[in-house]
């Protein structure tokens, strides 16, 4: 909440290097266009990343209204506690006087973890009025008021706590170097690479569109990796250099909305609920009809004859897999599903596919492809619907038709649909307010 009102926190994991200064910015213009930056992308937040910044900085946080999560720099401090606690001191006496700092980050992903619970009260004792993280990612110590974790490219959380707030501490790092403007000439790399600038933004704007039924889950905030290039980590919205923004905040080609902006100011809309469509094999198995032997050519269609396939529950895998809810026992290379679906008598507010898969899946809705996804889950998840979904999911009877395929360790798959709708439509839909174009 801020000011009695819930808010979520969106912006990005923020470094603060520079090419020709690293920790040092070469102008009070430079450090504040990385600001202007953030504001553009639509954000309300960043996650000031293992470094300590100029009180200017913070002053301009604090003018614009920039919320910022503090990291206490790390390394391997457990080898001098005595330093790490003193400097942990030092950096929040000094700085505790910015309205613009929310949270103070203890360690980050273990990096030199030590005597956490320890570490926590002490903060609480010297700034009882901000949140604290334990630690953001790997190692929580289930004590401070968030769990935090990093999911790569994500997004993902974990469950809210009866007394910590569920946060996603890193996510995205999706990544494009561009020549003549990357730190060196060979091994730079984001955590999925894409080939143009038009493909990273569509990609982009489709991981922001997944959190807002995590947010219906009860994530509170989401930190996105991040603001800039930093040496061969080529996963940012500009270049290290400045010269380029790699996704424009108004424009992304082919997608809806139509910018990157538009993407993050849909995550406050409010509260959401999710409402089932068609379930998984969370709620109960589900009847599909399937096969593990090639059924050629327009399988997927509406009007294909699936008789002769085996009727089972859902979901289809081996015991073992991780998060998996076996009802048919599936270990072949491959396998083919269909079921008729009944979609409610109203428009969809905001679909989204919830999917578990190991590995590679493909879904189709009365014969058209309307997912792709490659690699592999550990959980249940969601996937954002393309253009060519969001046209078929109307009222009325459809086809839902997957195929997965199987290259070794896990072997999984189930697929159903949600809403995501304000929680005002479901509870007070004469408050509902308009939905967006």
């Amino acid at each position: 909440m801020l000011n009695d009102k819930a808010l979520f926190q969106f912006g990005p994991l923020d470094q603060g290097y520079w090419p020709d200064g690293l920790y040092t910015p070469p102008s009070y213009a430079a450090m504040c266009a990385d600001l202007d930056a953030i504001a553009a992308m639509g954000c309300n937040m960043l996650r000031k990343h293992a470094k300590v910044e100029s009180e200017l900085y913070y002053h301009e946080c604090d003018k614009r209204g920039i919320l910022v999560w503090q990291d206490m720099p790390s390394g391997d401090t457990h080898k001098n506690p005595a330093n790490f606690e003193r400097e942990l001191r030092a950096m929040i006496e000094t700085h505790r006087q910015h309205p613009s700092i929310v949270m103070w980050v203890v360690f980050n992903e273990g990096w030199g973890q030590h005597d956490t619970k320890r570490y926590v009260d002490l903060v609480r004792e010297l700034d009882p009025t901000r949140w604290i993280g334990n630690a953001s990612g790997w190692t929580d110590e289930k004590c401070g008021d968030v769990i935090d974790v990093h999911v790569y490219p994500g997004p993902g959380m974990a469950a809210p706590e009866a007394r910590r707030a569920s946060v996603l501490g890193e996510f995205g790092g999706l990544g494009l170097p561009l020549d003549g403007h990357t730190w060196a000439k060979k091994d730079n790399w984001g955590y999925v690479s894409f080939r143009d600038r038009d493909e990273l933004a569509r990609e982009y704007i489709l991981r922001l569109a997944e959190l807002r039924p995590l947010i219906a889950q009860g994530l509170s905030a989401a930190v996105y990796t991040q603001t800039t290039d930093v040496e061969v980590e080529c996963n940012g919205w500009l270049t290290y250099d400045r010269a380029i923004a790699k996704i424009d905040p108004g424009r992304a080609t082919g997608v809806q909305p139509p910018g990157a902006r538009m993407a993050a100011r849909r995550l406050y809309e409010g509260p959401r609920t999710l409402l089932g469509l068609v379930d998984t094999a969370e709620q109960a198995p589900q009847t599909w009809r399937w096969t593990t032997r090639d059924p050629g050519p327009g399988w997927a269609a509406a009007a294909f004859d699936d008789h002769a396939w085996t009727e089972g529950p859902s979901g289809f895998g081996i015991a073992g897999t991780p998060g998996a809810r076996i009802g048919t026992e599936w270990k072949t290379p491959a396998i083919w599903l269909r079921r008729t679906i009944e979609l409610p008598e109203r428009k969809l507010y905001d679909p989204f596919f919830r999917l578990h898969h190991d590995e590679d899946v493909e879904v189709w809705l009365d014969g058209e492809r309307v997912l792709t996804r490659s690699g592999y889950t550990t959980n249940y998840g969601f996937a954002a619907p393309g253009e060519t979904a969001q046209r078929l999911l109307t009222p009325g009877r459809h086809v839902l038709a997957v195929h997965c395929r199987q290259t070794g360790g896990g072997q999984y798959v189930d697929v159903g649909l949600v809403d995501c709708v304000p929680w005002l439509a479901v509870h007070a839909p004469w408050l509902t307010p308009r939905r967006p174009k």
